[in-house]
């Protein structure tokens, strides 16, 4: 049944996944999904899930939520968690709150983790996650202000409240980790999954 799969949907709002797919050359539909992160977060938390594996859990959890469940239909879903020691930090509500969050991770390491999931048919066939080490420089409030201002509100779409394709790399000193996954996710080993579950997604007559 999989190896008929041709619709490819992208279960995310996020503007920097469906840039990394286009650029690989990949045809998909956005459909976003209504999945309650914090539950999923709470619960797995709760059990002693860490960082990396919250992540990978709502990326499983986003890829199940589409309700059209057609055989033919190939579902990505992806989320990515900011650890900071034992600390997860979230999506800043504000500008304010992005600055808070920021000035809390000035001079600090802190850990990125983005997992990715991909269902067929409504069934979960293949997930993946991956991580990534940053390090912000010790900023002064000048620089963050200035920095601010020229992103505005495209930090609210970050979970780090900053973003390394913008004015943001300003404030860093040092990253360890892919790209992709920085961005939010792992696109080479989900290449790898779509090529051995979905492979007629890379053809002419691939996703609408």
């Amino acid at each position: 049944m999989w190896k008929t799969c041709l619709m490819l949907i992208l279960a995310s709002q996020s503007i920097a996944r469906k840039t990394l797919l286009q650029g690989a050359g990949l045809r998909f539909t956005v459909q976003p999904v209504d999945v309650d992160e914090r539950a999923v977060e709470s619960q797995a938390v709760a059990g002693g899930a860490d960082g990396r594996q919250v992540a990978r859990l709502i990326a499983e959890a986003k890829a199940i939520a589409i309700p059209d469940h057609a055989a033919e239909t190939v579902v990505i879903a992806a989320d990515q968690t900011l650890s900071l020691g034992y600390e997860l930090l979230h999506k800043p509500a504000s500008l304010a709150a992005a600055r808070e969050q920021l000035e809390h991770l000035r001079g600090k390491t802190h850990r990125l983790h983005a997992g990715v999931a991909m269902a067929i048919g409504g069934e979960l066939v293949w997930s993946g996650v991956d991580s990534a080490e940053l390090t912000l420089r010790d900023f002064s409030s000048a620089e963050l202000d200035e920095v601010l201002a020229l992103e505005g509100d495209h930090v609210l779409s970050a979970v780090g409240g900053y973003r390394l394709e913008g004015p943001s790399i300003r404030l860093f000193e040092s990253i360890r980790g892919d790209y992709f996954t920085i961005l939010g996710l792992p696109l080479l080993p989900l290449l790898d999954a779509l090529r051995q579950f979905a492979p007629q997604v890379f053809g002419p007559e691939g996703a609408a």
